[in-house]
């Protein structure tokens, strides 16, 4: 990046936290965004670049690595990277196995492929925030995001793929009367089924969105601290004081990046683990 002199702090943090944008601009011709007016130009029209593919990305590096893993597993002690492997499938199957009472195949490998995938993506955030968007900036490249879950596009793409389950199972576990009348018949008495049907669609609705937003909320605020960190650095007097902090936030953020992507694969189960419910589990 440029030096601090050449910049102001708020376009620092504005550019740092600008997606690289792919849209259709008013004239009807498609191109990336190169400002804040041509991305509000493109409106719904547009992609974000980096956030595809970088969780793009990260997804194909968890396939190749436990495919890896699981063509060159041997029967004996395992060591290095099958062990830490075995280790996660153990424990996600654990877990899977104390919330979801139920028998469905998908359910374990789900688990795992959110939580590998999400902890992939917010691994990104401890990357220095320069290192990546000065790279792409040598080759042209204005804007470059490498953390796709500070991308609420992303989190919410994600959430919304665990209510279609939801849905789905629901409707396939208890049928469509069974689901609807779910809905309209609780908790309160039938008679008050309007009633029941706005709760209970609010409080169906509101799992995906909450699940997306907090994934996004935790990580973008962690991207934002990082960001704030680095402005000290434009000072020599700060500088010491600057990499104190980093340090010790990025030692701190380990912990939330680990546990929002377990909190984003256990809600999931759970919440699938509930469509599964029929009356006589109430």
């Amino acid at each position: 990046m440029a030096a601090a002199g050449e910049l102001t702090s708020n376009y620092y943090i504005s550019h740092h936290l600008t997606n690289l944008v792919y849209g259709r601009f008013s004239d009807g011709t498609w191109g990336l965004a190169h400002s804040a007016e041509d991305i509000a130009e493109m409106g719904f029209m547009a992609f974000h670049i980096d956030s595809i593919g970088w969780s793009i990305g990260l997804g194909l590096l968890f396939l190749l690595t436990f495919w890896m893993v699981a063509r060159r597993a041997t029967s004996g002690i395992p060591k290095g990277l099958q062990n830490a492997v075995e280790m996660i499938v153990d424990y996600i199957d654990d877990m899977v196995r104390s919330v979801f009472p139920y028998q469905n195949k998908l359910m374990a490998p789900m688990a795992l492929t959110i939580f590998v995938w999400v902890f992939l993506m917010n691994l990104m955030d401890l990357v220095p925030v320069d290192w990546v968007p000065a790279l792409f900036a040598l080759m042209g490249v204005e804007y470059m995001k490498i953390v796709p879950t500070t991308d609420v596009n992303i989190t919410i793409s994600m959430a919304m793929c665990v209510f279609i389950l939801i849905i789905f199972y629901s409707i396939k576990i208890k049928g469509i009367g069974g689901f609807l009348g779910e809905l309209a018949f609780h908790p309160f008495p039938k008679f008050l089924a309007p009633i029941n049907l706005v709760l209970e669609t609010v409080t169906l609705i509101a799992k995906p969105i909450s699940l997306g937003l907090r994934l996004f909320g935790n990580l973008y605020a962690g991207e934002m601290i990082f960001i704030l960190i680095c402005l000290m650095y434009s000072s020599f007097v700060t500088i010491v004081f600057g990499g104190i902090l980093q340090w010790a936030w990025a030692v701190f953020h380990v912990l939330i990046i680990i546990l929002q992507a377990f909190i984003f694969a256990i809600l999931s189960v759970v919440y699938i683990a509930q469509a599964h419910d029929t009356g006589e589990d109430h």
